[in-house]
């Protein structure tokens, strides 16, 4: 869900190409496994060179479909989430909220201190819970003049929906497409670690609103200092507000539909913490959301069906970045050449103090995210290595699938997202200006992962 299809797609089959071309001259290793509570865990010290099995061209072939069958399970998660989320959207019930909230800021002094710690919350609350991203796209163009509204910035409008997303998809505590994804493939329990997750996100939340409220009251009193001043006098001579002054307020189908999208976020939460809900219920859950808030928002029959073939035909482009990310590992498996990687890697990520090596792991995934930044293909195609790597290095897994989501910080900057430029792109910003204003917060983010990597490293958090 997390991706933009083009790069990543040609990026993984040329990773792809390599790893296969890399099993014809790297040697073969095999490390010794153990079961620790049911699951195969390696055992550090035990590396052995095996005899390699080189893969050709008919094994890259076939790799990809083999890719889609070891997948499927997600790939279909993937699809059915796509479709119910286009389904709420098909409804406004997201946008006639968003327009309440900017009538509210005029008429109460509450509303209007409330208004970015509020919105930035239920975007970070969007990223952490359901894997929003790309979602977040459409809303730049309502928070842009919203914020031209409230006397801000154009910055500060594409930052409260698209850093508000990022920042929660980083520090996800139940989402899907990144945290269970990582864990299924680490063999952890999904979505454990729920607690000390959930306080990152609440840090990290708390550190993007602070930001933004700083910034906030220092262009409204001096708005010459905003990078996109001239940007913003012309819009606000061009920019029609009337939707919003003409905006009668929502409807009762509209509340009705958000309390039952709420209803199902604490339905998830619930499932998964007290039954153990694992993939198959979740997307369950998610279909029926899709069908029961078509029928309350009045939507026909054909409506909702077609809203949801809209979404997931939109995803249609992850599950097969997904299908890759799969087949790369299939190779790596195949050609017997994973564990000579791992043994390779361990010197790199290793320290005599755990604290260190998971901090150097995060470091790692910051790099790999500039190339390959979709959620759930990067946990596909990184957590094979990193985990069991994490039990040679001294560190949990759970720690290292919380270096993988860190390592996400980085997607709301760098130019080969496909979201990113996305929003850019619809905002008018200039790349350099933008970038040139995250750097603050950017390096903020970094301090922030290295001191919590640095306690869940230290508690031997599992």
């Amino acid at each position: 869900m997390k991706l933009k299809l083009p790069n990543t797609f040609v990026l993984l089959l040329a990773l792809l190409a390599l790893i296969a071309l890399a099993t014809w001259v790297v040697p073969g290793g095999r490390f010794e496994t153990e079961l620790v509570n049911g699951k195969p865990v390696v055992v550090a010290g035990s590396f052995q060179p095996a005899a390699a099995k080189p893969q050709g061209v008919v094994a890259f072939l076939t790799a990809p479909i083999k890719g889609f069958v070891e997948a499927a399970l997600i790939i279909g998660f993937v699809l059915i989430v796509g479709g119910a989320f286009a389904v709420l959207q098909k409804t406004e019930a997201i946008d006639a909220m968003i327009k309440a909230v900017a009538r509210a800021h005029r008429q109460s002094a509450w509303v209007r201190a409330a208004v970015i710690p509020g919105f930035v919350t239920l975007f970070s609350l969007g990223g952490a819970t359901f894997g929003m991203a790309e979602e977040a796209i459409p809303f730049v163009l309502i928070f842009i003049p919203l914020a031209l509204a409230l006397r801000l910035d154009s910055l500060t409008g594409v930052a409260i929906p698209f850093v508000g997303s990022q920042v929660g998809f980083a520090t996800a505590f139940l989402n899907p497409f990144n945290v269970g994804v990582a864990q299924g493939i680490a063999g952890v329990p999904l979505f454990s670690g729920i607690g000390y997750r959930a306080i990152c996100w609440a840090i990290a939340t708390g550190l993007t609103i602070a930001f933004l409220m700083w910034w906030a009251a220092r262009i409204r009193r001096q708005p010459e200092l905003s990078p996109s001043f001239a940007l913003d006098e012309e819009r606000r001579r061009t920019l029609d507000l009337a939707s919003f002054e003409a905006f009668a307020g929502m409807t009762g189908r509209q509340r009705a539909v958000l309390w039952l999208f709420a209803a199902t976020l604490v339905g998830m939460i619930a499932g998964v913490v007290r039954w153990g809900w694992y993939i198959e219920e979740i997307a369950a859950l998610f279909l029926v959301m899709a069908v029961a808030v078509g029928l309350v928002a009045r939507l026909s029959a054909d409506d909702i069906v077609a809203a949801f073939l809209h979404g997931a035909r939109d995803l249609v482009g992850t599950a097969l970045v997904i299908a890759l990310a799969k087949a790369t590992v299939i190779l790596l498996r195949d050609g017997q050449i994973i564990d000579t990687m791992l043994h390779a890697l361990a010197p790199l990520v290793g320290s005599e103090n755990p604290v260190f090596a998971a901090q150097k792991m995060f470091l790692i995934q910051s790099v790999i995210n500039f190339f390959i930044h979709s959620g759930t293909g990067q946990a596909a195609l990184t957590m094979p290595l990193m985990a069991p790597l994490a039990d040679l290095v001294g560190i949990t897994r759970q720690t290292a699938v919380l270096a993988f989501q860190f390592g996400e910080l980085t997607t709301a900057v760098i130019p080969t997202s496909g979201i990113t430029v996305g929003v850019l792109a619809l905002s008018g910003i200039p790349y350099g200006t933008w970038v040139r204003w995250m750097l603050p917060l950017q390096a903020a983010y970094l301090v922030m992962a290295l001191a919590l990597l640095a306690i869940a490293a230290s508690m031997g958090w599992a």
